[in-house]
């Protein structure tokens, strides 16, 4: 057996898994920083997945160039989770490290950094809100002051503004070393310019008002801001990841050996039993069975497999054992190649920046140079320091962006809070700004629009119920989805013996009746040795509209005592007719949509005859059908390139996650897979489809509330710096109007 151990010396990309990334801004920053690196070709920080990757050049060894992006990434106040390795893959797998018995759990390295990082800031806003709150009453409740207040004030505000506002003085810090700048260098400049200023003025006992309120206040505010958008953004990555978990961790191979998936390779062969999942892509070399492929095509009726059929790793057989002989392993599956897709759709999509962190580059350094212009401005003109660094003080106060820092956070957590009582989990800024200009839904059909499980629609109209009822009884020892709908159509049961499955076809038992002792055969058409005419016409017209049907047929059983017994020929006398019903919301969902003005468009894996079927119950006109998982990414890419298309996916498997990782806006149904979810922007709980509308609808009226605080965040500084830089504004009123602003957006957000 050949042992999958693929890891080239020389790689085309290096892959580094970076903690710490809380926003764009943060991917931008080290972007940057990688990208002007010796050696480097191009660079990548996927915020989504929390990776970077550099394409290499040739022109450095990959183990220095290695070092150059750890050192880089770290010097710039970030973590890299990968350890060193001394073999490298140029797949972005994140392999083996150091031992090859010690594989790297990129997932659990992530999970661990992002519990630390939420838990830090979590007790940084705890310990900021517990001293600013009495350091607010006494600055502004006169009736608190008490002589040498000021003192109790300067003790208050000091852990705060530097224990708890650490990380925005950390950052800063890193920034300017690397000449950059954002706004964590006007927090931490802003802040630490009210403490010294205000520290200044209590130990020289000046003429002036002290401002320990003010830092305070800021780093409590900006603090919660921060911890929202960290929690907000914690398991954003996990949609790759989660595709390895479809997959069986274990092969049996054909002397009963059990060895780790990764053990496989090609040609090796290995049985797959009854309700297992296939180990890795293959071919069957014997058995037959019902294979469930729905988490690949998303139809949900099981395909036949048999000697000579390629099956697809992940996928389960219902019914039936199989030995298969693997084909593809490794990063070479089926899944394997989904996740990759996941991983390149998201990693596109990544590199947009939120407004706050654009506008920041320019922001911040022209603020800070009118607050150094505003110092030199008074000292000339005036020759009075204490008026001079009183305004300087104001500018960087009136600009700390306390309600810039707040507006996307806070009304993302109104909005999703609003969003979550109604069932709808939205995830990020980036989708409240897709959302609003939607112009195409691409439904899947299979558990999104119908119920992805099969039910009885008809039988055929001279069927005998006491056979309906046999049948039904013996369907119940059936684990094929046919069978289990059947049994649960009629619950009624007959005892029976002798149950025989025939995989992939149907099944057979004997039951005894009041009146006699039968055979009874349910299943495909090649079971029976004769379909009445009627009901093969009935049968063909219900096959017409999409759905499935099996027959149903009792023979009296041979005597195995006879020495020339002959089976009496079988004769179907029932059909049963069974479909994938159509959800109650869904015509509604696509009404309301084409009402907002919306194209509605219907992409499955399934037949044309089935999705025809579903379309045409629902009111969608357009139909692309048989479509693999590769195919619906096209199929989403090339809407997206029509001329001012914004286009969002409904999907709920693990064939739709490439799908939903590249539409503008991926919603996915949280009764379907988790790499759905984790792939998508916005998942609906209860799968409800008119929940959809609801949802692009909430993503419109909250992306309004946020576009308006920026907006009145920035209209606030750029009306209020004027007026601080000329001295008509000191520093108290500058902060309380700071406070103003926050208080606006607070109310704007609560609108939702």
């Amino acid at each position: 057996m050949t042992v999958l151990n693929d890891h080239p010396t020389a790689p085309a990309a290096i892959n580094l898994a970076v903690g710490g990334m809380t926003c764009a801004g943060c991917a931008s920053t080290i972007q940057r920083g990688l990208s002007q690196l010796p050696g480097v070709d191009d660079a990548v920080v996927n915020l989504v997945t929390r990776r970077a990757t550099v394409n290499l050049d040739g022109s450095v060894d990959a183990e220095l160039l290695e070092d150059s992006m750890r050192a880089a990434i770290t010097g710039l106040g970030y973590e890299v989770l990968t350890p060193a390795v001394s073999h490298r893959s140029d797949a972005g797998d994140s392999g083996e490290h150091g031992d090859p018995g010690a594989p790297f759990d990129e997932h659990a390295a992530h999970i661990h950094a992002d519990a630390s990082r939420i838990a830090d800031y979590r007790r940084r806003f705890w310990i900021a809100v517990t001293l600013s709150v009495p350091l607010l009453a006494i600055s502004m409740i006169s009736a608190l002051q008490f002589d040498g207040w000021e003192w109790l004030a300067l003790v208050l505000a000091t852990p705060v503004i530097f224990y708890s506002g650490w990380p925005f003085h950390r950052s800063a810090v890193k920034g300017l070393q690397h000449r950059a700048v954002n706004m964590d260098t006007l927090v931490s400049l802003g802040t630490v310019a009210a403490w010294t200023w205000s520290t200044v003025v209590l130990v020289a006992n000046l003429d002036s008002h002290v401002y320990f309120e003010t830092g305070a206040v800021i780093v409590t505010l900006i603090l919660l801001g921060k911890w929202i958008e960290v929690r907000s953004t914690a398991r954003a990555g996990d949609a790759v990841r989660a595709l390895s978990k479809r997959q069986s961790a274990n092969a049996t191979l054909e002397d009963g050996s059990v060895v780790s998936r990764e053990e496989l390779g090609i040609g090796a062969r290995f049985l797959v039993r009854p309700g297992e999942a296939i180990a890795t892509d293959g071919v069957v070399v014997d058995g037959a069975a019902a294979v469930d492929t729905s988490l690949v095509t998303g139809e949900s009726l099981p395909v036949v497999a048999h000697v000579g059929s390629e099956v697809i790793g992940g996928t389960i057989a219902v019914d039936g054992a199989l030995t298969v002989e693997a084909t593809r392993v490794g990063s070479e599956t089926m899944l394997a190649q989904v996740a990759r897709m996941v991983d390149e759709a998201l990693s596109g999509r990544a590199r947009t920046q939120r407004l706050a962190d654009r506008i920041s580059g320019v922001f911040v350094p022209v603020v800070i140079l009118l607050s150094l212009v505003t110092l030199a401005g008074w000292l000339l003109a005036t020759g009075d320091a204490n008026a001079a660094f009183t305004a300087a003080v104001a500018v960087l106060i009136i600009s700390c962006p306390c309600a810039l820092g707040l507006a996307t956070p806070l009304a993302i957590l109104v909005g999703t809070g609003t969003g979550a009582r109604a069932g709808i989990l939205v995830r990020g800024p980036q989708v409240l700004e897709d959302a609003r200009l939607v112009t195409t839904v691409v439904f899947d059909k299979t558990g999104t629009l119908t119920e992805g499980a099969l039910a009885v629609t008809a039988t055929s109209s001279d069927a005998d119920p006491v056979l309906l009822s046999a049948a039904a009884s013996v369907e119940s020892r059936s684990e094929h989805p046919v069978g289990r709908a059947i049994a649960a159509h009629w619950p009624e049961r007959i005892p029976l013996k002798g149950f025989r499955s025939t995989p992939g076809l149907g099944v057979t038992a004997t039951l005894k009746t009041d009146a006699a002792i039968l055979d009874v055969t349910v299943g495909a058409r090649s079971l029976f040795d004769q379909i009445p005419a009627a009901l093969e016409e009935w049968a063909t017209d219900r096959e017409g509209h999409g759905e499935t049907v099996v027959f149903a047929g009792s023979s009296a059983p041979i005597d195995s005592g006879a020495l020339l017994a002959v089976r009496a020929p079988l004769v179907a006398g029932a059909a049963i007719a069974l479909a994938d019903q159509v959800k109650p919301g869904a015509a509604d969902a696509v009404r309301t949509l084409r009402a907002q003005g919306t194209h509605v468009v219907l992409l499955t894996g399934d037949n044309e005859r089935a999705a025809a079927a579903v379309a045409s119950q629902v009111g969608i006109d357009r139909v692309i059908a048989g479509v693999l998982p590769g195919g619906k990414l096209e199929v989403i890419e090339a809407l997206k390139a029509e001329p001012g298309a914004r286009v969002a996916m409904v999907g709920d498997g693990v064939n739709d996650a490439p799908a939903l990782a590249a539409a503008d806006i991926g919603i996915a149904l949280g009764t379907g897979a988790d790499v759905a979810r984790e792939a998508s922007d916005v998942t609906i709980v209860r799968g409800d489809p008119r929940t959809v509308p609801a949802a692009i609808q909430l993503s419109r009226r909250t992306f309004g509330v946020l576009r308006g605080n920026l907006f009145w965040a920035f209209a606030y500084n750029v009306a209020a710096i004027p007026l601080a830089a000329f001295g008509v504004l000191n520093p108290m009123i500058a902060s309380a109007a700071m406070g103003a602003s926050s208080l606006f957006v607070v109310a704007n957000s609560l609108r939702l």
